[in-house]
Order: C-alpha cells, then structure tokens, then sequence
C-alpha cells in the first residue's frame, strides 16, 4: 500500500525567467496527479527582494505548492528542481495535514495587486480629466479667436465708412481759418459802411445852416 505524505514546496525561480513559471508549475503538478497523488493548493507569489544575493540575482519569483504524494514522487520532483536551470533553490516542508487556505504571503500580494489596480485606475481617471480639460480648454480658444476675427470683419467697413464720412466732412466744412478771416472782413465792411454813413450824416448837419440863411424867404 502506497503511503502519501503531505508536503509544502517553495521554489525560487530566476526573475528573468517568470513568464515561464505557469507551464513549469502545471508540469510539477501534472507529475503529482500522475502518480496518485493531489495538489491541495498552488500559489504565484510574483518577484520579490531576497534576503541576500543567490547567483548574483536580488530578486526571485517565489511559487508554492501542498501537495499530497509519496516518497517516490518527492524524490522524483527533487531531482527535477535540482537540475532545472529556472530554479535558483528550492525548498521541501513537511506538513502533517492538507493545507488549502491562502497564505499570507498571497493575500499580501493580492492587497499590493489590489493597491496597484486602484492607482492605475485613479491614474487613468486623472489623465482622462486633463486630457477632457485640455481638448475644453483648445475649444473655447479657438471659439475665441473665431468671435474675434469675426468681431474685426464686422468692424473693418464699418470703419470705412466712418472714414469715408469724415472725408466728405471735412472736404464740405471750409478750414476754421478761412472761416475766421472771412468773418473779419465781413466785421470791417460793416465798421466802414457804419463810418460812411455817419460821415454822411455829418455833412448834411453842417450843410443845413447855411441854406437857410440864404432862403429867398427869410431874406424878404
């Protein structure tokens, strides 16, 4: 009778190398199932800082797997680790039971995939107001600049006429100087028929006493 035993399995895998965890992960536990065995619970744990450098690399991309199999199968999967290039070490735990919960280390990598998604979004959100208000804002400057070139072919023959007018004026009105000296011309003809006349008035003022003392009339 085949004895299965319960283990924990955590491999670190070249973080050059991470898309190619999910095939290698379904190739170890197709190697369980195959054999009669069960894998209880499969866990990404994505790349994170390793405590010291292990074959001049920072980081690994961490996987974790319960399984459920014999000595045989442990042993067979051993040695695959072992001489697996992707695999920069690898680690097997004894449990005395199955294990199916999620870890912390999942649920620590959910809430940061989480925060991530929340803040892409957030980001989009922010670039798509500024993108809204930069294409509102370019709109009202062009509906502006089209009110002002609208607003100066309004006002260009309105000025031409205002112009014209203002031409025709002047050339009408004479020149205020002209108008001046006119005037005093006018003023000084007055002044010398005003003169004549009472020169006038004068000489017959002293015309008519001598007339009367030579009046046939008086004489007699």
């Amino acid at each position: 009778m085949k004895l299965n035993r319960h283990y924990e399995i955590v491999l670190l895998v070249h973080p050059n190398q991470s898309e190619q965890v999910p095939a290698m992960t379904e190739r170890y536990r197709e190697m369980v199932v195959a054999e009669g065995g069960l894998v209880h619970r499969a866990e990404d744990w994505g790349r994170r800082r390793l405590a010291y450098m292990i074959n001049q690399v920072h980081k690994a991309h961490y996987v974790m797997l319960n399984v459920e199999c014999g000595l045989s199968q442990l042993r067979e999967l051993e040695k695959n680790f072992k001489f697996n290039d992707l695999i920069i070490r690898s680690l097997v735990i004894r449990r005395d039971q199955a294990i199916t919960e999620q870890s912390a280390m999942a649920q620590a990598k959910a809430e940061e995939d989480r925060y991530q998604a929340e803040q892409e979004a957030k980001a989009a959100q922010q670039a798509e107001r500024q993108a809204k208000a930069e294409q509102q804002a370019k709109a009202e400057q062009q509906a502006q600049a089209e009110q002002q070139a609208q607003a100066e072919q309004d006002a260009a023959p309105v000025s031409g006429a205002e112009s014209g007018e203002a031409q025709a004026s002047e050339a009408e009105s004479p020149p205020a100087a002209d108008s001046a000296e006119a005037s005093a011309d006018s003023d000084k003809a007055i002044a010398d028929s005003d003169k004549a006349i009472a020169d006038s008035d004068k000489a017959t003022a002293a015309a008519s006493p001598t007339t009367k003392s030579t009046s046939p009339t008086e004489a007699n």
